[in-house]
């Protein structure tokens, strides 16, 4: 199953530091700067064909290392959390319990930290 364009680019933003100069070069390109398989064939002196193989195992790359590590899931299920802890504090807020609601957002933005 392939990810999508913003997808990918979340698991670059993770995982670039990981992949080698060639693919981190191709995928720029590609994903951020937008450029046709021939204009970065031409960019980077090597043929279509091998533009769209590094291309392809760089997206492998990126999914297998999300796989294994898991950082991007990690950090969505933080914010989730963080999103969740900061509703209980609203609530709690409503309630008249401003000081342990207070407490609640505290350690909410610590942990987005």
């Amino acid at each position: 199953m392939k990810s999508d364009a913003l997808e990918l680019t979340l698991l670059f933003d993770y995982y670039g530091g990981m992949l080698t100069d060639k693919q981190r070069a191709c995928f720029d390109l590609r994903y951020n700067q937008d450029l046709s398989l021939g204009e970065i064939a031409e960019e980077l002196g090597i043929s279509r064909q091998g533009v769209h193989d590094a291309i392809a195992r760089t997206e492998a790359a990126l999914q297998h290392m999300e796989a294994q590590l898991g950082c991007v899931s990690r950090a969505r299920d933080l914010q989730r959390a963080c999103s969740a802890l900061a509703a209980i504090a609203d609530e709690l807020r409503a309630a008249g319990q401003k000081d342990f609601a207070a407490r609640i957002e505290a350690a909410a933005d610590f942990i987005k930290e």
